[in-house]
């Protein structure tokens, strides 16, 4: 088997895992309980939580558990309407961003709030004029993913960070669910951005966790409120051996992160280099640094992009349309409607989203598949 849906999500590491095991058999009391369980458990949480904020170099008490990046973008988005609402209904986002940004942000506007959608250019990136242009004296929030998870495109996280210093009440959000371990952390983590959102299983840690970075002094309001867990932030009873995991599934990851984005980009450009030779190919993702190391996407003029991932399928090898999220409802990419895609090219696309354990030789066993794969359609076509 290839698995080269790495960006819809990623296999549990072994090593993973076995924290998650261990914490699930022995330290299973509640956090929030007085007794000498409930205090182990605590201690568990506590010390996740400072792994994570030691290895992303920020603050423990920075660091917020959720249940993915769904939440997390929820939570900002909404956290931050209501938090400021007496300041301002204005909040800018891009037109390429994951439905869990643009649902939020139209169940705003539904509300009463005023969205604006910065337009991107043909490679699916934002103009830092559009942004500075589209800021008024009631915009509370501007949210930008730094990794599309559609073609890879890296948003200009640093150019729009220094745009918003001058604009220092404006809350700045990035989405960062596919660009941890990408090598731009320091992008991320730059000292103007106030909210990230992250995402466990994107990076081997178990489903169903996540945790969002708030700056220092920065509110938001809870959504999920109940039992005070989270400081009184996000309620709702810990899960542990999930949270103990995706420390250990962080660390492992940045541990040997330039190697690792080293063999990523090596093997997307094996797959890139070959088939973007054949005529009836468009390659929505470039072969520059404006595109993370991990996610490639294409299309083969006049085969929907569902033929293609189920052809795919038949030799073992398992890609994605383009988001997993809308792929089963065959929903077109907001992404490529965003960059002006015709509608019988967008509806072809693919993508391949590598991780660091995959390899040059499934990239070869892939151009090979795909060498016969594209002489089938062609004869069809």
């Amino acid at each position: 088997m290839i698995y080269f849906d790495n960006s819809a999500t990623t296999k549990v590491a072994p090593e993973v895992l076995k924290t998650y095991q261990t914490v699930s058999e022995k330290i299973w009391g509640n956090p929030s309980s007085l007794h000498a369980m409930g205090e182990t458990a605590f201690n568990l949480l506590e010390q996740s939580r400072k792994q994570i904020a030691d290895l992303l170099n920020v603050k423990p008490h920075e660091i917020f558990f959720t249940s993915g990046g769904t939440e997390g973008d929820n939570w900002v988005v909404k956290g931050t309407a209501i938090e400021k609402r007496t300041f301002g209904k204005h909040l800018i986002t891009t037109a390429v961003e994951h439905p869990a940004i643009t649902n939020s942000m139209e169940q705003l506007r539904r509300l009463g709030y005023d969205i604006t959608y910065l337009p991107v250019d043909k490679e699916g990136r934002i103009s830092i004029k559009d942004l500075e242009a589209a800021i008024r004296p009631d915009t509370i929030l501007v949210s930008i993913m730094a990794v599309n998870n559609e073609i890879g495109t890296l948003q200009p996280i640093k150019e729009a960070a220094d745009v918003l210093k001058k604009y220092p009440k404006i809350h700045f959000h990035i989405d960062a669910v596919q660009g941890i371990g990408k090598g731009i952390q320091s992008a991320i983590f730059n000292d103007r951005v106030d909210f990230v959102t992250f995402s466990g299983h994107k990076f081997h840690a178990p489903r169903g966790i996540g945790f969002i970075y708030a700056r220092e002094g920065r509110r938001i309001a809870p959504l999920m409120t109940g039992g005070g867990q989270e400081k009184n932030q996000r309620s709702g009873t810990e899960n542990l051996p999930a949270i103990a995991g995706m420390a250990k599934a962080l660390r492992l990851l940045l541990k040997d992160e330039p190697a690792n984005v080293k063999q990523q980009q090596t093997v997307k450009e094996t797959i890139f280099d070959h088939v973007s030779k054949f005529k009836n190919v468009t390659m929505f993702t470039q072969r520059n640094d404006g595109f993370a190391p991990h996610i490639l996407c294409f299309a083969i003029k006049g085969v929907r992009g569902e033929t293609v991932v189920h052809a795919f399928e038949r030799y073992n090898i398992f890609i994605s349309t383009t988001s997993a999220c809308s792929s089963k409802k065959q929903v077109e990419s907001s992404t490529l409607a965003a960059m002006k895609t015709p509608d019988d090219i967008a509806t072809s696309a693919i993508r391949v989203s590598l991780d660091a354990d995959n390899t040059v030789a499934e990239a070869e066993e892939f151009n090979k598949v795909f060498d016969k794969l594209y002489a089938e359609f062609s004869k069809l076509n």
